[in-house]
């Protein structure tokens, strides 16, 4: 009589089971892929002779902006001053809208209408980007800082209410329970049972917005809204490829600078 079979050998290690695991089926999505890249990158209108003698130009420029040109450090300042200046403003105004914003598109606590109303806002604040909406404000009101203004308070509703809706549907819904119970009105619900709760998320939403609103006041800058971006255009437009650079240090220097301040601020929260 043979003995009984003993248990099946165990793997010397665990790996992460596959997200296909029929092998035909999981190199067939790859084939897919590759395919589709190798069709894009075909059939794009690209010029490689262009692109070729695109080298020998990227070394002109950076052959003829170093070293970096601070002599006209006044438009450097005046630029920086006037991007921090959007960017504050733009803070301001759009955590002010977001606030309201987020309140209508708090499922928990608005009524249907008003979440609807709430989330379509935001919706259409996230769906395009900076730039295009600054191109539009700058031909509506024209070229300089309150296009900025306007362009990155609409970028920060988009990313200010969503986040902070979100907040207020985790909130303790006791405290608000327990206020309606008492008769309270509406407004002191809102001011006494839920602010509370999202104060701390407002502040430190509203520190990283400012933050982010300055890296994006150079970027929108370039298109006409104002700030050191326009700096760096018009400097590329000359060709001060020097001046060029001196700019660029500046834009990032201050970036680390407010990524760090905003940090130590965060942490304290």
């Amino acid at each position: 009589m043979s003995a009984p079979a003993g248990p099946a050998a165990l793997p010397d290690r665990w790996s992460k089971p596959r997200m296909i695991r029929n092998p035909v089926l999981r190199w067939a999505l790859w084939l897919v892929v590759a395919a589709y890249i190798v069709g894009t990158i075909a059939t794009l209108p690209i010029d490689w002779t262009r692109v070729s003698e695109g080298f020998s130009r990227a070394a002109r420029i950076f052959g003829g902006s170093i070293p970096p040109n601070f002599e006209r450090s006044g438009l450097l300042v005046d630029g920086f001053l006037e991007s921090l200046k959007i960017a504050v403003l733009a803070s301001f105004g759009g955590v002010l809208i977001s606030v309201p914003a987020a309140f209508m598109a708090a499922r928990n606590i608005a009524p249907l209408p008003v979440f609807y109303l709430g989330r379509a806002l935001i919706i259409v604040a996230r769906s395009f980007h900076p730039v295009i909406v600054a191109i539009l404000f700058v031909k509506a009101v024209g070229f300089g800082p309150l296009a900025g203004v306007l362009t990155l308070i609409v970028y920060s509703i988009g990313f200010v209410a969503k986040m902070l809706a979100e907040r207020i549907e985790e909130i303790d819904f006791g405290q608000v329970e327990a206020l309606r119970a008492t008769g309270a009105p509406y407004l002191s619900v809102l001011f006494y049972a839920i602010f509370p709760q999202i104060l701390p998320r407002l502040i430190g939403l509203s520190i990283y917005q400012l933050d982010s609103n300055l890296r994006a006041s150079a970027m929108i800058g370039i298109v006409g809204a104002g700030g050191i971006g326009a700096t760096l255009a018009n400097a590329f437009g000359r060709y001060d490829y020097d001046f060029a650079l001196a700019i660029t240090i500046v834009i990032v220097g201050a970036i680390l600078v407010s990524e760090a301040i905003s940090g130590q601020i965060r942490k304290r929260i």
